[in-house]
């Protein structure tokens, strides 16, 4: 009778407890609609046009919503279509057409092609055979083993897509995971030093993110050309250096002690055989390693081969269905709501961009009576702060041709400095899972929460700034 009571007592509780979280997420929902609203009629009311006014009213809400977590972050992603789609329709009816477009955007096929070998890699345990081949270089402490993975996802990340690197790490690690359990710090650590490592290792080369490649092409469109080594020589060392200090940081957040990682899983037969229900031939195992090798090379390679980094996603997509690596039951494992959040982010990227909004806030600062260094660290931030809300590339896009037309009224300042920073400084941007897709890919397996990314999103949004700024003054002195 009493353990009857207690069972009921608990289940009593926890039915409060699920109204009070309902209520509570209830009511952030409402007062981050009420903030939204505020701060667009009563603020920007008469200074902006009424497109405007629209998609700043969303990218406040929305803003709200991936904080207070109020509803999925997923879901915000397709609330952002919805809204455009249902406000704008009636303002701007020829741009619409591109809101739903963010579906089939380059970045969703990137992911998709990144989540296909990912899952691929677990299924046929090539997961654990790159553990295998990799982890005894490092040791077996676990400090070590967090830095060397970190190393080896920023060195791929600088040849190719960090969406693609971060999706195959992440799976590698799969049986670290496994035997360690979701709580544990390495885990944790592991799950976001990835993704961070990723976006950060994108510095190192001018493929090795959108960002770069945007900002290279602008200084060539006004005479001033970039070679891959010499972009190297900007972005390599600024992305050892924070990729150092986050992962002290990350030592001391998750108390990661010098202790030693058993690393005898990595032959445990019965991990090997995680899915007995899959018959998995060797034939398989090899074509598999094929088609991710292939589908890594032409991502490599795409600068030269003029094939989109997108369409070589096709690769692994066709190839392992078509081989039966993969078959129907695969695909609904796949993150799809990863999908969403990122088709909802680039559309909000479009619609700030097609509006005018950033240049509409900048203009309220007087860049030409700023300081230099001053100058130079207010477009750092600026950069930070909006690709956290905005894809990277969007915020590049816009703020790379103001940075051009600044630089071209003031004397004594390199025209090459301000884009080098914004597009340094934009893969900083780790606040929010929306942020970055190696974010999204990260918060996609289901370990960590939207909070988790703040301790990153925040010591790397700061200390980013500062070191891509010295940095580059320094290379100033030589080369700039």
């Amino acid at each position: 009778m009493q353990q009857d009571s207690r069972s009921y007592s608990r289940k009593f509780f926890n039915k409060i407890n699920e109204s009070i979280n309902w209520k509570s997420r209830t009511i952030q929902f409402i007062v981050s609609f009420i903030v939204a609203l505020a701060l667009n009629h009563f603020i920007f009311r008469d200074a902006l046009t009424e497109a405007q006014s629209t998609v700043l009213f969303i990218l406040i809400f929305a803003i709200g919503l991936w904080v207070t977590e109020a509803i999925p972050p997923f879901a915000v992603g397709i609330l952002i279509i919805g809204y455009l789609v249902f406000t704008m329709s009636s303002l701007e009816p020829e741009n619409v057409k591109q809101y739903i477009q963010t579906w089939s955007d380059s970045v969703i096929w990137l992911f998709l092609g990144g989540f296909f070998i990912a899952e691929a890699m677990k299924k046929t345990v090539l997961d654990v055979a790159l553990l295998k081949f990799s982890l005894p270089f490092f040791g077996s402490k676990s400090k070590n083993i967090l830095l060397g993975l970190m190393l080896i996802t920023a060195f791929l990340s600088m040849l190719m897509s960090n969406t693609a690197t971060t999706a195959m790490m992440i799976a590698s690690i799969s049986p670290i995971i496994y035997k360690l359990g979701d709580k544990a710090p390495l885990t944790k650590a592991l799950i976001i030093g990835i993704p961070t490592a990723a976006a950060i290792g994108g510095m190192g080369t001018v493929i090795g993110s959108a960002p770069n490649a945007i900002a290279v092409g602008a200084l060539d469109g006004i005479g001033i050309r970039i070679s891959f080594l010499e972009w190297m020589m900007f972005g390599i060392p600024v992305a050892i250096v924070l990729i150092l200090f986050f992962w002290q940081a990350l030592l001391q957040k998750y108390k990661i002690k010098t202790n030693r990682l058993s690393l005898d899983f990595l032959t445990n037969e019965q991990l090997k055989i995680e899915n007995k229900d899959n018959e998995i031939t060797k034939l398989q195992t090899r074509i598999t390693i094929i088609i991710i090798l292939t589908s890594l090379l032409f991502w490599l390679t795409s600068q030269w081969s003029g094939i989109p980094v997108a369409a070589v996603s096709g690769i692994p997509i066709v190839g392992l269905t078509m081989f039966r690596i993969l078959d129907a039951d695969d695909m609904r494992k796949l993150p799809w709501d990863t999908l969403m959040l990122v088709a909802g982010g680039l559309a909000l990227g479009i619609a700030v961009q097609q509006q005018g909004l950033t240049d509409y806030f900048i203009s309220f600062i007087n860049l030409a009576s700023l300081n230099y260094y001053v100058l130079l660290f207010v477009f750092a931030i600026i950069s930070v702060v909006f690709s956290n809300f905005m894809s990277n590339t969007a915020t590049t896009t816009i703020m790379v041709p103001l940075a051009l037309s600044v630089t071209a009224t003031l004397p004594n300042i390199s025209d090459k400095i301000l884009p080098l920073i914004i597009a340094l400084t934009a893969s900083c941007a780790l606040l929010l899972p929306v942020s970055t897709p190696p974010n999204a890919i990260a918060f996609s397996t289901g370990k960590l929460e939207q909070s988790d990314f703040r301790f990153g999103g925040i010591l790397i949004g700061l200390l980013g700034p500062i070191i891509v700024i010295f940095w580059l003054l320094v290379l100033q002195l030589f080369t700039l």
